[in-house]
């Protein structure tokens, strides 16, 4: 199969995976298997792939920005600790093997799974907010981060359950939020990989036109149906990533 045909594959790719990642994260799991089924090692798959994540999740942030669903000055904080801990995240996995971390991530996803599915104040209304921001940015934000520096898949899952559970958001506002956390982590993640000289360009850039025109596509799903649309995708997302690590594991891969 020649260039041509393997760029468009990928583009197609990108674009489900644009549109699932502006709902309910979770993208990274269609557009990694796809770049190394393409043939790049591990360390490429990781950096082309936050070479064109940036472009959907900058497109939705964008989005929601313009809608009135994110105020920058309010979020400025959270965003600078998201940065750091991408930044730490890229540049260890560049110096050692994520396959410890990955084992933990399936069980952390399928309790988030759990906790939305049952949870009765996972809904289009504010609730309690359970831990004030600063924490919340030197916590999740730097946690999450880091875990998307270094490995990705289900970062927006883990964001947007974090705004739920911790500050209290509904779903609309914890989605509008987590894509501006997941720009963060990816722009972060990819200017290391960029000088580590890990990217495939050429499949990038197939790939970001994927990404614009999926994550634009979901973005205004979300503000047109809220938690409807929101909250049975993100439970799916989250079961559905979790099976294809576990899955994943038990092969070897």
């Amino acid at each position: 199969m020649g260039f041509p045909e393997i760029a468009s594959i990928l583009f197609g790719l990108a674009l489900l995976a644009g549109f699932v990642d502006a709902i309910a994260g979770g993208g990274g799991l269609i557009t990694i298997p796809a770049l190394l089924w393409a043939g790049l090692s591990p360390l490429e798959s990781l950096a082309t792939n936050k070479a064109q994540a940036v472009f959907g999740s900058g497109s939705a942030t964008v989005h929601f920005i313009r809608k009135g669903m994110i105020e920058p000055r309010k979020a400025a904080f959270t965003v600078a600790c998201t940065f750091v801990g991408a930044t730490l995240g890229a540049l260890l996995v560049q110096q050692i093997d994520s396959a410890a971390l990955q084992r933990l991530i399936p069980g952390l996803l399928i309790g988030f799974a759990l906790y939305f599915l049952f949870s009765p104040r996972v809904s289009d209304l504010d609730s309690h907010q359970r831990l004030r921001t600063p924490a919340f940015a030197m916590t999740v934000g730097v946690g999450v981060g880091f875990y998307d520096g270094f490995f990705g898949p289900g970062t927006g899952t883990f964001f947007a359950m974090g705004y739920v559970a911790l500050l209290g958001y509904n779903l609309r506002r914890a989605t509008a939020h987590t894509k501006l956390l997941n720009f963060t982590s990816n722009l972060a993640a990819l200017i290391f990989f960029v000088i580590g000289g890990q990217v495939i360009w050429t499949l990038a850039a197939a790939m970001a036109m994927g990404q614009l025109i999926g994550a634009w596509l979901g973005s205004h799903l979300v503000l047109k149906h809220g938690a409807v649309l929101v909250r049975p995708i993100l439970v799916g997302a989250s079961i559905l990533i979790s099976l294809k690590l576990f899955w994943d594991q038990l092969n070897g891969i």
